[in-house]
């Protein structure tokens, strides 16, 4: 296939087992605990089929070529090629198919509210993920006697609030014992479901798609629906296309087919052996496999996976935050650094506690994981779906692929996406929608954003002067300059920040040295210093600074003026007066949006981070200056 590709880096040796042990613990928790429930909703859930010979052996055939084809295939041979400067996900992949200095329109407008509605469908299955794993880790007591069957919700509900209210502290220290705690977990897969096999090498033929087929065949439309539940197999796979910037392709890739992948086909398939032989096994085949001994010791083990699995899905959702926020498509929210070392380990305070009540809720209001499982997929397949069609647009328009590779490989990952979601589709009515009504809400909160942005972009444009008219103006006309360097913010670097309009209208005077300050955020995850600032005199004491960061850094505006210190622009950012610009909006219904939505916008602007902590602005050194907007 033609068109260049993005290559990463190729780590090796000691640093490679390193990052591949470390992914191993963040990248594959989530799919790594689907063997908890995957087998059980097939023959026990809402759509569960018969436990017979056929049945069995054509489910796990789908299963195993599920993980082959989408997994191995689609997401590790192709999909995490296309990385944005190393980072993944799906807000990464729109940003290289829709730079953000380009006007959306038409077809690349409607790129980007599906890449958006796909992000914004990642939340619903963030909330869901930590509240299936937990609670399908603690029913395993029940496995045990049913005496402990009152206090698996309440036990549920003590981890998760315990694991949300830890997240402050950042995950630098746990984050050290993911990746072994997962190998045992995924050795413990293995061992069991060799054990199983051991015990009915017949069935091994499941490895043959033939049975797939045959499972259509006799089941008919049945047999499709199972698909719902032969999708939570892969549930994962998003997420560890996100996750891919924290450890590149290739320790994800390494690790996948040297461990988890052989881990999961052995448990997949120990479960598979154990309901040949016994039938009744269907309530939990999981836990069913293991000797009553080492039963205690299993919960306790699946418990740390499911947490660390739920760990990973909520870092991954603070990380799908803040690319949010740099890219214009979320308010401005307190991004805390949980780590002096790692980049990537941040806290959000609102998502993390919005994501607490979100997963109580479900714990309670669904009391089961297989009630969860019925909610669990919409969010999942939607998003893959989504993924499958800007990875074709990428590979066109900027890997300039021929139309038939693109399109004959597009097609055969749709046609396995559509048939997961024709599935999960039919469970909507029993919990699907939730997902769906959170990503709803989360798309109406990111688009709303963006296009009040614009809309107010404009509005200030609209009434302001171009910066040559005003330095012209200021050229013919003289004015009192005062010792000192402020700083004006401005979204346009050729406009006049109405901050500056405002002071020279009440004070008259201006600054012996005034810089008109640009913050720009880039398509890329990462602006290197050297190309941090581009900085221009304009004359009369003036200059023009742009600062350029990536989505995945937070915009530090001292620290990267320090970096523009010369003889010719001498000041010390920290000593300068930062002046500001706070609109009051108001909702009049002219800006061609909903009301509805110019009052969210409203509402979201009053609630933002203010910007003086939001850019690391000293606070006794910043002057804000109001001004009502009429939206």
């Amino acid at each position: 296939m033609g068109g260049a590709v993005p290559v990463s880096g190729r780590p090796g040796g000691r640093y490679l087992f390193t990052l591949s042990l470390a992914a191993l613990g963040v990248v594959y928790g989530d799919i790594g605990t689907s063997p908890l429930y995957a087998i059980r909703e097939c023959f026990y859930g809402a759509y569960g089929i018969p436990v017979d010979p056929a049945n069995v052996l054509g489910v796990l055939s789908l299963i195993i070529w599920s993980l082959i084809l989408v997994v191995s295939v689609k997401y590790l041979a192709f999909v995490v090629r296309a990385d944005n400067r190393g980072e993944g996900g799906i807000l990464a992949l729109m940003a290289l198919i829709v730079p953000g200095h380009e006007p959306a329109r038409g077809a690349t407008r409607r790129l980007v509210v599906l890449g958006l509605f796909g992000a914004a469908l990642l939340y619903g299955d963030g909330m869901i993920t930590p509240a299936i794993s937990v609670l399908s880790a603690i029913e395993g007591l029940e496995v045990a006697t049913p005496l402990f069957q009152p206090y698996v919700v309440p036990a549920t509900l003590a981890i998760l609030v315990a694991l949300f209210c830890v997240q402050h502290r950042g995950t630098a220290k746990v984050g050290a014992v993911f990746g072994p705690i997962t190998f045992v977990w995924f050795a413990a897969l293995a061992a069991l479901g060799v054990r199983a096999i051991l015990g009915e090498p017949a069935v091994l033929h499941a490895l043959n798609p033939v049975h797939a087929g045959l499972f259509f065949a006799h089941n008919g439309l049945r047999g499709a629906l199972v698909l719902a539940a032969v999708f939570l197999v892969v549930t994962g796979t998003e997420a560890l296309y996100a996750d891919m910037g924290h450890f590149g392709r290739r320790p994800i890739r390494l690790v996948w087919f040297a461990v988890v992948l052989p881990a999961l086909l052995l448990n997949y398939l120990g479960q598979g052996a154990l309901l040949l032989v016994d039938p009744e096994a269907a309530h939990n085949p999981f836990y069913r496999l293991a000797p009553s001994w080492a039963l205690y010791p299993l919960v306790a083990l699946s418990t740390l996976a499911t947490i660390i699995a739920s760990q990973a899905m909520i870092s991954g959702a603070f990380s799908l935050t803040r690319q949010a926020v740099q890219l214009g498509y979320s308010p401005r929210l307190a991004i805390t650094h949980t780590s002096s070392e790692e980049e990537g380990q941040i806290y959000i305070a609102p998502i993390n506690w919005l994501l607490m009540i979100a997963c109580c809720g479900l714990v309670v209001g669904f009391g089961a994981s297989t009630n969860l499982a019925a909610a669990y997929g919409m969010a999942v397949t939607t998003t893959m779906a989504i993924t499958t069609v800007l990875f074709y647009v990428l590979a066109r328009r900027r890997w300039h692929w021929h139309p038939l590779a693109a399109g004959g490989l597009a097609a055969l990952f749709l046609a396995i996406d559509v048939a997961f979601l024709g599935a999960n589709a039919v469970k909507i009515q029993n919990g699907g929608w939730f997902p769906l009504v959170v990503a709803l809400a989360v798309f109406a909160v990111m688009s709303s954003w963006k296009r009040g942005r614009e809309v107010l972009g404009r509005r200030l444009r609209d009434a302001t002067l171009p910066l040559a008219q005003f330095l012209a103006g200021l050229a013919a006309n003289p004015v009192p300059r005062v010792p000192g360097t402020a700083i004006f913010m401005t979204g346009d670097p050729e406009s006049t920040p109405h901050a500056l309009l405002h002071n020279f209208k009440h004070n008259r005077v201006v600054h012996e040295r005034v810089v008109v300050l640009t913050v720009i955020t880039a398509e890329v995850p990462a602006v290197s210093a050297s190309e941090r600032l581009g900085v221009e005199s304009l004359g009369h004491g003036f200059w023009r600074v742009v600062a350029r960061f990536g989505f995945m850094q937070d915009p530090n505006v001292p620290r990267a003026l320090a970096l523009a210190a010369s003889p010719e622009f001498e000041f010390d950012p920290m000593r300068a007066t930062y002046f500001l610009g706070r609109e009051k909006l108001i909702a009049a219904g002219r800006s061609g949006m909903a009301l509805w939505r110019e009052r969210l916008f409203a509402f979201l602007s009053r609630n933002a981070e203010e910007a003086t902590a939001f850019f690391r602005l000293p606070p006794n050194c910043v002057v804000e200056l109001g001004a009502q907007i009429e939206l």
